[in-house]
Parts: structure tokens; sequence; C-alpha cells
């Protein structure tokens, strides 16, 4: 197998805003002086959030839904794989970080869901308290995904973090993504984020 484009550009993007607007929300969060910083990072990953669920039925091969929506049973073959040190090769998401994609995409927007009606005040404490245990758990979730991508990368010996910022993973040429495909939707999700981040 060869090094091919499977990444497009706005599946790269969205990926690191969400997780640097996490970063962001959480590390100001007990901050009241940071407060504004915290709900303008929590807008932002809505924002981002929002453009991935539309990428994933739009998008390029690799980063739709369609692509990387596995049973369970793949997902238990597939961790069984890693556990005797043979998983096996798949040039999209595996089927046991898609799981963990869907997870993180529902959390993530549960979490900014309760942000936005926690800071107009819309729900009282519960809502308040159902934000702070949900972004927890979402730590916790983000934590088990960046371990599940480094067990993946020794047992393919092939770093994934690095393919999601240069978008080249091994696979066959036939699997490939075009060059520059998705620009246009690179520049709709940075200008919809930007006017969240704005606008919040």
């Amino acid at each position: 197998m060869d090094r091919i484009r499977v990444w497009d550009l706005p599946t790269r993007l969205g990926h690191w805003l969400v997780a640097a607007s996490f970063v962001v929300a959480w590390l100001t969060a007990e901050r009241e002086a940071w407060r504004l910083v915290h709900v303008k990072a929590g807008y932002a990953m809505l924002a981002a959030l929002l453009f991935r669920v539309v990428w994933g039925f739009v998008g390029t091969r690799h980063a739709r839904f369609a692509a990387f929506t596995f049973p369970p049973r793949a997902a238990l073959d597939y961790a069984a794989g890693l556990t005797r040190g043979r998983p096996p090769h798949y040039t999209g998401h595996n089927p046991v970080g898609s799981w963990s994609i869907h997870a993180l995409l529902a959390l993530a927007a549960i979490v900014c869901v309760t942000g936005v009606l926690d800071y107009e005040e819309w729900g009282g404490r519960g809502v308040a308290a159902a934000h702070d245990a949900l972004s927890i758990a979402m730590l916790w979730l983000v934590g088990l995904h960046v371990a599940g991508v480094a067990v993946s990368s020794v047992a393919h010996r092939e770093n994934l973090a690095a393919a999601m910022v240069s978008g080249r993973k091994r696979g066959r040429a036939d699997e490939a993504i075009a060059a520059g495909a998705g620009r246009t939707g690179a520049a709709l999700l940075v200008g919809f984020v930007a006017l969240a981040v704005l606008l919040a």
C-alpha cells in the first residue's frame, strides 16, 4: 500500500477546531474572568460540530458517516485483533475508532447545548450540573480516544495523529481522494466558526 490522501481539509480542520475549542473551554471553565472566552470556545465547538454533521453527509468518501458506521461485532473483532497484535487495516476510520467518534460527536453536542442553556440561564442549577458532569465525561472519553489512537498507531506502525494533520495514510491508490478536495468546505467551516465566535 502507498501513502494516499484520505482525510480532506474540512475533516482535519474540524477535528482540530473541536479539540482546541474543548481544551480552551476546559481551561477557562472555573475562571469567572475568562467566562467570555469559555463561552466563545463553546460556540466555536458547536459550530464546528454542526458543520461536521453536515460534512458527514456531503463530504469526501472517508469523511462520510456511511464510510465509518460499523456494527458492534466489527468493533469487537477489531479490538480482538488489537489484543493479538494483528488488527485489520482500514484506510479510513477503524470500527473501534468509528464508535469513539460517534460517541464524541454526540457527547460534545450535548455538552454544547447544555452550555448554551446554562449561559442563557434556562434550566437552572440542574442544567449547570449536567453541563459540568457531561464535560467531565467528555474529558474521559477524549482520553480514551487518544489512548486508542496511540495503541492503533503502534499496532499498525502508522502515526494516526500525524495523518489527521497531513491527510495521508496507507491505502490502495483507488481509495485516495482528489488533491484539493474540500477546499470550499474548509472555507465555509472557518467562516461558520468565526461567525459563531463573533456572535457569542
